[in-house]
């Protein structure tokens, strides 16, 4: 399972504990569920997290925190995940949400040139509101569910690699214990032909 390879790199229980705008969650943060890793509870963190990264909303961490609490899942996961866009990504990474929304709707932008006023900036938000929103809605869905089933899909295989592997060393085993009899046994034969020789 890749608990131990989760474990290594999500923030303890602590650290969370002790960020300020989660602190709002009081008590809920003690309860045991939102600590485990396990298949559900890991898959669902993957796509919350993930959803709330692609969305445009400030503070994406106290959403996150909110559903991992109330859907019982990873909240540590799901914190983290929110970080897919920080504030080096966030550019490359929601210009492309905007490129999604511009084709889905069939939106050609114009090419005004940039200027240093108000009036630009309103003009700007007024023409790419609709498909960046709509690129991002597509986007943050289409990565929860890939998060979602891919994380299941994972812990699947690494369950099933387990499995495998305990398999061939107890099969490993008993053929060096059939072995280690089949040994003994042919001793007390050789041992029992040879008194009956003497």
């Amino acid at each position: 399972m890749p608990r131990k390879l989760i474990k290594r790199y999500l923030p303890d229980r602590h650290a969370i504990g002790q960020y300020k705008p989660l602190k709002i969650f009081g008590r809920l943060l003690h309860d045991p569920n939102l600590w485990h890793l396990n298949r559900n509870s890991t898959s669902g963190a993957v796509a919350v997290g993930l959803f709330l990264a692609f969305m445009p909303i400030p503070f994406q961490m106290l959403p996150a925190a909110a559903l991992a609490i109330m859907l019982r899942l990873n909240l540590p996961l799901a914190v983290a995940l929110v970080w897919v866009t920080n504030p080096l990504t966030i550019p490359p990474l929601f210009y492309f949400c905007y490129r999604i929304g511009a084709w889905v709707i069939g939106y050609v932008g114009d090419d005004m040139a940039f200027a240093w006023s108000w009036e630009w900036f309103r003009l700007q938000l007024g023409q790419v509101w609709e498909p960046f929103l709509i690129g991002s809605s597509i986007v943050a869905s289409f990565s929860a569910l890939l998060g979602y089933f891919g994380m299941r899909t994972l812990w699947r295989w690494r369950v099933m690699r387990e499995w495998e592997n305990r398999k061939k060393a107890r099969a490993k085993n008993r053929a060096a214990q059939r072995r280690q009899m089949s040994s003994r046994s042919t001793q007390r034969s050789q041992v029992h032909l040879k008194n009956r020789a003497e």
